[in-house]
């Protein structure tokens, strides 16, 4: 499924997996909401709750769209975070890959102190 994600004047195209947790997160969709940041992750709470699956990855890359059980947030990973050493990319804890920005990712360093993140279908 494709998805557009609104934060500021930046609209960037993704897409979603074909996964169980993937669908509950099109269902709830469109999502209107604040966010938060950590490290160079944006994340927010979402009206789905799903259990860590078989796609769940302790290390994301650049553009990785993910579910996190322990917070029930939507997770948009665009560079290291507060637990990441070396190159790689550390979620908190576990995420369920729900699905990948398909355009620029690093294009969200530019609105980190926006209010808002609207994600809907394409």
């Amino acid at each position: 499924m494709k998805i557009t994600i609104l934060i500021g004047h930046l609209a960037l195209d993704g897409e979603l997996n074909d996964t169980p947790t993937a669908r509950k997160v099109a269902d709830a969709m469109p999502l209107k909401t604040s966010f938060n940041t950590w490290g160079d992750e944006i994340y927010f709470t979402i009206p789905v709750e799903a259990a860590l699956d078989e796609s769940a990855r302790e290390e994301v890359e650049i553009g990785d769209l993910g579910y996190w059980p322990t917070g029930r947030a939507f997770c948009i990973f665009f560079g290291p975070t507060p637990m990441s050493t070396g190159g790689e990319i550390k979620p908190a804890s576990g995420v369920n890959i729900i699905g990948r920005v398909t355009g620029d990712a690093k294009k969200l360093k530019e609105v980190m102190g926006e209010d808002e993140v609207v994600v809907s279908a394409a």
